[in-house]
């Protein structure tokens, strides 16, 4: 186990100005002009900071200002991943031994194709979402790599069929109206169906542009083709083509428990087919719903929510019960701790303190 975790470890980038994970003062917490700043650029991640400023009122200056003292302090990032449609994804629970729960936590956080790692409390103690490049590689990599971890008792895989929501769809909501309306325009339903299999390995500019833009979704096209090793042209061309095309999501990510969302909680849920697209899409507009994906297994869709505490839980479970009675809800899982999300390794508060760069698993 030490040598397959040491060696994991060394696709572990530690940010350049990682956060105390003691601090708590104010300038490691967030003001209500920090969650409208988040907020527009969850709208529009790559927006010029003159548009970002005239939605929020404020100069471009003191926009990017602010976003920098946010990023530096881990509690904010705006990252890049590969579009579902390629990609094969799958959400597995892993029950472990009581006294392994670190370490094997530890060493899923460190797998470069487990791009998000819970701690749970419920009948299983981790829940790892993982990315393959099809059925195949996805069970050797889940039974092979993952299970054969020291301290691991079982695993169970649930395979993302279809999405509905995810975390780049979630919207923070501090923004006036107007604003919102100044940088993207109302949001829509969407349904993305994963891949079962690569159809083809992306061209390897595109992947250096992901894997550059995993660690700064901002970056310049200058920074870009530097970075990348083609010129700042190639770079916004190749760029502008795959967000065209769908390749690509951005997304900007925060400290949720310092925004005052202490709770997350995952639900295993069962729809009759006839009411599966209809309710998933419906669940995508709710403002608690961070994902929303159908998923094989008796109960098939998966849901996960930001509330703002546990008192917030029988509120919103009602509130399920009440706009979807064909929604039985099968499961509910509160999350104790996100180790990891799309990447980004996560103190207890939720802060940005790492970087695993995403690379399929090779088995």
């Amino acid at each position: 186990m030490s040598e397959i975790l040491g060696e994991l470890q060394e696709n572990v980038t530690a940010e350049a100005a990682a956060p105390d994970s003691g601090t708590t003062g104010p300038e490691h917490r967030f003001s209500e002009s920090d969650l409208a700043l988040i907020d527009a650029l969850q709208a529009a991640p790559r927006a010029p900071w003159s548009r970002i400023g005239r939605a929020l009122g404020v100069d471009a200056t003191t926009a990017a200002r602010r976003w920098e003292r946010l990023r530096a302090n881990g509690l904010a990032w705006i990252t890049a991943y590969a579009a579902p449609k390629n990609v094969t994804v799958a959400y597995v629970e892993v029950r472990c031994r009581p006294r392994a729960f670190d370490s094997v936590g530890a060493a899923l956080a460190a797998m470069p194709w487990v791009f998000s790692v819970d701690e749970t409390a419920g009948d299983y103690d981790l829940l790892a979402s993982v990315a393959a490049p099809d059925l195949p590689g996805l069970g050797r990599a889940v039974h092979g790599l993952i299970g054969g971890l020291d301290g691991v008792r079982s695993t169970r895989t649930r395979l993302g069929i279809t999405l509905y929501s995810e975390g780049g769809d979630w919207r923070m909501r501090a923004m006036e109206p107007a604003g919102r309306a100044e940088l993207s325009p109302p949001r829509t339903s969407r349904r993305t169906a994963y891949s079962a299999h690569m159809h083809h390995r992306p061209p390897s500019g595109d992947e250096a542009l992901l894997a550059a833009l995993g660690s700064d979704g901002r970056l310049g096209y200058t920074e870009l083709g530097a970075a990348t090793g083609m010129s700042e042209h190639t770079a916004r061309r190749r760029l502008q083509r795959m967000i065209r095309d769908g390749d690509i999501n951005l997304r900007c990510d925060l400290a949720h428990p310092l925004a005052g969302l202490s709770t997350v909680v995952l639900y295993r849920t069962a729809v009759p087919h006839t009411h599966l697209e209809e309710t998933g899409n419906a669940l995508a507009r709710m403002e608690e719903v961070r994902l929303a994906v159908s998923v094989s297994g008796s109960d098939n869709l998966l849901v996960m929510v930001w509330l703002h505490g546990l008192h917030a839980i029988d509120p919103f479970e009602a509130l399920l019960a009440e706009r979807f009675p064909n929604l039985k809800v099968d499961d509910r899982t509160v999350v104790l701790h996100s180790r990891k999300r799309m990447g980004r390794l996560l103190d207890t508060d939720g802060r940005a303190t790492g970087l695993v760069p995403f690379a399929l698993p090779q088995v």
